[in-house]
């Protein structure tokens, strides 16, 4: 096998493994350096005792908060990346969200590109992950995007009735976007049958449409792409000028190799990029490589999320409730009286009995908690998210400590508008449910600093603009200081906003992958398209899969 590729990609998530999908075509050759390996298809990607309570498939490390205690972060390592165990939301930013906009807790940033530079990458994105929508229904939409190629997935009886309550109060409830491999008109061979294991879980029928299924391995069989597994990469060595990425170090369990290409691309999450940056200083970055800013490692969100958890004596009539979402107090108060964003509610995955017990493991040990009473809990029982932006600040970050630890800084903020909308979801299930009872992150104290969700939406760390010395990478998301570094993980985000970051991780990979195809005058050739090779089909219109 050669040392040198064309592309070296680090990560094989949402953000490297659409990258590669999109330059695969080209002919190009291309490495993929992955750290874990490929999940394996057995019968505990649905046990939900082994995913939540026995942590089987989440990392063992050990990172540190800003008072030195250590914390697992509620990370994957696998092929894929974390997308094989979210939720499959994918939703678009909203035009207002890529402005400067005033929240309550300060002032979140402009992107230095807007909507109109995403939309027809969204469109895509949205089509070849088989997102089921339906337009028309969000009040945040702009009104210009195209109907979805999915219909949107029904709603159980349960979320149904919840649907019409919200709608008696004024409120505009709608079909939250999924990307799921579900074909409504045909359930005997839809591959998604609506199980209580999606978010959280890694599929074994492969019917949720991530980055393991949707972009890496449809490439595997490909003669110029290479996916590596076990490869942890350590740093990146330039050449002596600083200019150019040389070398591309990894550890592996036989010890350290060496990998290089023309272009190196960065797609290891929010904090290990940063981790690899600063692992990654020189004489010519001695702050860490591409940080001449001082910008790498900082502005770390995750969004300000709370658990709602709504009870009832009776059973619930739901298997798969996480259908449905409410975008009206997004901007503000829609009766007035608040002009400032809230944030987003959605519809949380179904939780079993075990589930919870796995969920709360970090104050209460699963072995004190009745098997009976929490699955007895679960039957009755909805549980909704809210998510609010969280504000980047540049004491927010990771660090790498000199002997060789993960640091996270964190401290929560602009909570206001967070706590308003807790707030007015709670009074809105007076009469829907017996018992409201948030479960909020910013509740619990420094020994549970990453609770419930931990890591997840994590971003910021090496954010894009115009100005070198405010940011790290450019509005193409090439490191300003480097010729042939680029990140295309989450890092690259100015802002939260209040939405799941995938679809527009995905989006912006595309983005990316365009520049580099004409930087590379890499264009498919008419070999490749004749032998099939060419960019991804996205699939009809309608709920019949190809």
């Amino acid at each position: 096998m050669p040392s040198h590729f064309d592309i070296v990609i680090i990560g094989s998530g949402a953000g490297g493994g659409t990258l590669a999908q999109r330059l695969a075509p080209t002919g190009k050759s291309i490495l993929i350096l992955e750290r874990g390996e490929h999940l394996p298809r057995e019968a505990e990607n649905w046990d939900p005792k082994s995913v939540f309570i026995q942590r089987r498939y989440r990392t063992q490390e050990r990172w540190y908060d800003k008072n030195g205690h250590p914390f697992t972060p509620n990370t994957h390592y696998w092929v894929g990346g974390n997308t094989s165990f979210y939720g499959a939301a994918l939703m678009r930013m909203r035009g207002r969200d890529f402005t400067e906009v005033k929240h309550a807790g300060g002032v979140s940033p402009a992107w230095p590109i807007s909507l109109t530079d995403l939309a027809p990458y969204y469109a895509e994105a949205e089509t070849l992950w088989q997102v089921h929508g339906a337009r028309g229904e969000d009040p945040t939409e702009e009104g210009d995007e195209p109907p979805y190629a999915y219909a949107a997935v029904h709603h159980d009886p349960g979320v149904a009735a919840l649907k019409g309550h919200w709608e008696t109060q004024g409120w505009r409830p709608f079909s939250l976007p999924l990307g799921v491999k579900l074909d409504q008109a045909h359930p005997v061979t839809s591959p998604c049958i609506k199980c209580k294991t999606c978010g959280g879980y890694p599929c074994l029928v492969k019917a949720k449409c991530d980055a393991r299924t949707i972009a890496v391995e449809p490439l595997m069989a490909l003669p110029n792409v290479t996916l590596l597994t076990g490869r942890k990469v350590l740093r990146l060595e330039t050449d002596p000028s600083g200019k150019t990425v040389k070398q591309v170090v990894c550890h592996t369990q036989n010890g350290e190799e060496t990998w290089s290409g023309d272009i190196v691309v960065l797609a290891a999450g929010a904090a290990n990029t940063a981790v690899v940056l600063q692992a990654s200083a020189n004489a010519a970055h001695p702050n860490g490589l591409a940080n001449g800013s001082d910008q790498v490692g900082r502005n770390y969100m995750f969004h300000n999320s709370s658990a709602v958890v709504s009870m009832t004596l009776r059973r619930e009539n739901v298997t798969f409730p996480k259908t449905l979402a409410v975008n009206d107090f997004y901007w503000g108060d829609p009766k007035g009286g608040y002009d400032l964003p809230m944030g987003h509610i959605q519809l949380l995955e179904y939780m079993s009995g075990q589930t919870l017990e796995g969920q709360v493991a970090d104050w209460l040990p699963p072995a004190l908690v009745p098997d009976a009473l929490s699955g007895a809990a679960a039957e009755r029982m909805l549980s909704m998210l809210v998510i609010s932006e969280d504000l980047p600040q540049a004491d927010n970050r990771v660090r790498l400590n000199p002997d060789g630890r993960v640091s996270l800084d964190y401290t929560f903020g602009n909570l206001e508008g967070h706590d308003r909308l807790v707030r007015i979801l709670r009074e809105s299930l007076d009469g829907f449910v017996d018992h409201a009872h948030p479960i909020s992150q910013h509740h619990f104290q420094v020994d549970s600093l990453l609770p419930l969700y931990g890591t997840a939406h994590q971003c910021g760390t090496t954010r894009f603009g115009a100005d070198p010395a405010s940011s790290v990478l450019d509005r193409d998301c090439k490191a300003h200081e480097l010729d042939n570094l680029y990140v295309v993980d989450t890092s690259f985000f100015v802002s939260s906003n209040a939405v799941n970051p995938t679809l527009t991780t995905i989006a912006n990979a595309m983005r990316v992958g365009d520049h580099l195809i004409d930087r590379l005058g890499a264009h498919t050739p008419p070999a490749a398209v004749a032998a099939g090779v060419d960019r991804p089909k996205a699939h009809k219109k309608g709920e019949a899969l190809a």
